[in-house]
């Protein structure tokens, strides 16, 4: 990767890591997003990138906070995202090689759609969900981040829906995601997929992933979590709508 490309993965990086350590999701869908629109590396690659980096992002937010976790929540959600999870990964390795175009197309199509769910406002629950609606979002959320390392949407939409206090819900949507990258990385690489330079590129965005991660603990943006959907939903809607404008066009 030429040093130009390389300053723009980083950045992208950057962001995406920034952002979910301030709302607890995104990640997924802004750096696979904004990699593939720029054409800067393959979407194979840029998941196993993206999964790398959410185990790093998700053990340094999550550093002093584990007693705050909803724990029964996030066992039912793992539970059900771990068989859809392989299902995906197994999916994306076959479309990488056979439907390359339209593995782009549903990844535009499922970045504007999780830009939506993220401007969706559920009204909170007077009482948590039961097991089966956990796992049910476990199963939606592993299909995706098996296909493109994005399991927020739907995980999203069913913990902001949840009597829990923000900061409990931020925490058990990054401890999901990290568990969920643990698995995928897993997975791919009993499947062969992994190789040295996915390593190196982790290694080099490692330090900026973290120099986000902290910024995002130590300085959230003074905006209310309204504007910081807003904003999200903007970024995701361009980010998707480029890809299938280049895809279809």
């Amino acid at each position: 990767m030429e040093l130009t490309l390389l300053i723009s993965f980083l950045v992208i990086m950057a962001l995406g890591a920034y952002v979910q350590t301030v709302t607890g999701f995104a990640l997924g869908m802004i750096v696979m997003g904004g990699v593939t629109a720029f054409d800067l590396a393959p979407v194979l690659f840029t998941s196993v990138i993206i999964s790398l980096m959410a185990l790093a992002n998700g053990l340094q937010a999550l550093k002093g906070n584990w007693k705050e976790l909803n724990r029964e929540a996030v066992k039912f959600a793992f539970i059900g995202l771990v068989p859809a999870l392989a299902l995906g990964v197994w999916l994306l390795t076959w479309m990488s090689s056979e439907l390359n175009q339209m593995l782009k197309i549903l990844l535009g199509v499922t970045i504007i759609a999780g830009g939506l769910f993220i401007m969706l406002k559920p009204e909170p629950l007077k009482q948590p969900s039961g097991p089966l609606a956990f796992a049910t979002a476990g199963a939606a959320g592993g299909f995706l981040a098996g296909m493109f390392s994005i399991a927020g949407p739907p995980l999203v939409f069913q913990f902001y829906r949840q009597p829990y206090s923000m900061k409990c819900i931020r925490l058990c949507l990054l401890a999901i995601f990290l568990c969920s990258s643990s698995f995928r990385t897993l997975m791919v690489g009993l499947q062969g997929e992994l190789n040295l330079d996915m390593f190196i590129y982790a290694g080099i965005c490692l330090p900026v992933v973290s120099a986000a991660t902290w910024l995002g603990k130590k300085y959230p943006p003074p905006l209310s979590d309204k504007t910081m959907r807003r904003l999200a939903f903007t970024l995701l809607i361009i980010i998707g709508g480029t890809l299938l404008v280049k895809e279809l066009l």
